[in-house]
């Protein structure tokens, strides 16, 4: 529902009537939230009923809406994007209603279809109600495999690969490749303004009694445009993904010394990328940077993170038909066609405040009270968690990767990998299950071979960051806004790639 604070109002353009001010939007899930911290922290049920909503109420400046002449299937995209369940819709400054899922799915049917005794009686009465002696189907045998590995702990086999803008000097970056000149093109990672990190250290779990080791990994991309204050644009994003390393060994350090329980559990990605942000504030690091933090938990499979601007996170996963959903399906090519199930599983959201214009993490020297800013706080990064699977590719990457390597293309250079690597063979994943239930897991391998598939994703970006020829994704996105852009989009470059497996490597890399 959205929240209305009776006390101000606002006018319209066109007239002097006044109406009340819209101040917010609260949700069910909102109100159980409140509800549920508030018993957790000893409140009467008194106290929990009084607990204001504006203090977990969406502010009105943070409020995804739709508008009335945009169709059925933009909303739904909208709110499958992004997780919601509600999307007000506004007209003039004015809200004239609320889109909910149960609409959608309410969508095409009228009152007289969904109610009334007849249709109960013809469509739900007989469906009401199990005989004594009804049983359980055994599940599908991939069901039964991943019920059978849910205590076994997973691992990431990490490899990185960065790559500078093709134009870039150490004395700053052509806009062609003839203004570059004729000299090699550029391939130094100490020009680069992206950064990155990748940590593996031991933390207390959530129990607070049992040391687990975790993998962070990050990556931050310095934004160019602090060039021309003369301001290196590497120094903010360099100073966040230090920063973000060193917290982690301290913490870590913490952990293997007596007393050290207060400050050694586990820290998530927004509290990492926060603490980092202060850090490079405190050190006065002037510039900005886009920054996408994440932790794999291996006891409980979970890929947690955190998000500002464009850079971000892909899972890819082998999905056979069978059991793919509608969205992962592949609709276009016949099945005997398809050459694989890897299909993408996950794709990060990325925030803009407009087109080539990310939000991001930034100091000027002092804080910046503008609401319409591009700088954000850490606690205003898109956090969410993922449920990763044995065999899973998870890449994480700043916009050089993204802006010149369409999606599709990432799953058949992911492929590619896969193949050439021994991974998978003719029998895609069964094949793969067959081997695992073998034993024979790969993991060596996989640790040896994940930086290839790092280093064939940056070469591809840089190859198709230099044809003029394609419509990059960026490309692509130029022209939906009203801009003439052709070929790729040359920058920076750093890609994580990581590969899920059932055992940790034999040696240390």
């Amino acid at each position: 529902m959205m929240v209305v604070d009776r006390s101000e109002s606002v006018r319209r353009r066109t007239t002097a009537e006044p109406r009340q001010k819209c101040v917010g939007l609260i949700t069910s899930r909102d109100i159980l939230r409140m509800m549920s911290e508030g018993i957790k922290s000893g409140w009467s049920a008194e106290e929990v009923l009084s607990e204001r909503i504006s203090a977990k109420m969406t502010p009105i400046e943070q409020v995804i809406y739709g508008r009335p002449d945009e169709t059925i299937g933009q909303c739904r995209a909208i709110m499958a994007k992004l997780g919601i369940k509600c999307l007000p819709i506004l007209s003039d400054g004015r809200v004239e209603g609320i889109l909910t899922g149960r609409d959608m799915s309410d969508f095409y049917f009228d009152a007289k279809d969904r109610g009334g005794k007849s249709n109960y009686l013809r469509d739900v009465s007989e469906r009401v109600g199990l005989t004594a002696d009804t049983s359980m189907a055994d599940p599908p045998t991939f069901v039964r495999q991943h019920l059978a590995l849910r205590h076994a702990p997973l691992f990431l086999n990490a490899g990185v690969a960065e790559y500078p803008h093709p134009f870039k000097t150490a004395d700053g970056i052509g806009s062609s490749r003839r203004n570059f000149g004729p000299q090699d093109l550029a391939s130094d990672p100490d020009l680069s303004e992206d950064a990155h990190f990748v940590s593996e250290v031991e933390l207390l779990d959530e129990s607070g009694t049992n040391m687990q080791k975790l993998l962070y990994m990050g990556v931050a991309d310095g934004v160019g445009s602090w060039r021309e204050y003369g301001v290196d644009p590497r120094a903010f994003s360099h100073k966040l993904m230090g920063e973000s390393e060193n917290i982690l060994r301290d913490a870590s350090s913490s952990c293997a010394t007596q007393g050290g329980e207060q400050n050694c559990g586990m820290i998530p990605p927004a509290e990492l990328l926060a603490r980092s942000y202060d850090r490079a504030k405190e050190a006065n690091v002037i510039g900005s940077s886009t920054a996408c933090v994440a932790l794999f938990d291996s006891v409980h499979h979970q890929l947690h993170f955190s998000n500002i601007g464009d850079s971000g996170i892909v899972v890819l996963r082998h999905i056979d038909s069978d059991v793919a959903s509608a969205l992962q399906r592949n609709r276009t090519a016949p099945r005997t066609e398809r050459k694989s199930d890897l299909r993408i599983a996950f794709v990060s959201q990325q925030q803009l405040k407009s087109f080539n214009h990310p939000f991001q993490l930034g100091w000027t020297g002092e804080e910046i009270v503008e609401k319409d800013s591009s700088f954000k706080q850490a606690s205003e990064s898109c956090t969410s968690s993922v449920h990763i699977l044995r065999g899973d590719i998870i890449i994480m990457a700043t916009d050089g990767l993204f802006d010149n390597v369409d999606i599709d293309d990432i799953t058949e250079i992911a492929l590619q990998w896969e193949l050439e690597s021994g991974f998978i063979d003719g029998g895609g994943a069964k094949g793969r299950s067959k081997r695992w239930s073998k034993g024979d897991s790969l993991t060596d391998l996989s640790a040896r071979s994940i930086p290839k598939l790092a280093e064939m994703l940056c070469q591809k970006a840089r190859e198709n960051s230099l044809d003029n020829t394609i419509d990059s994704p960026f490309a692509l996105l130029a022209k939906e806004n009203d801009i003439m852009w052709s070929g790729g989009m040359p920058d920076d470059c750093t890609v994580i790639a990581m590969h899920v497996v059932g055992k940790h490597p034999s040696f240390e890399l």
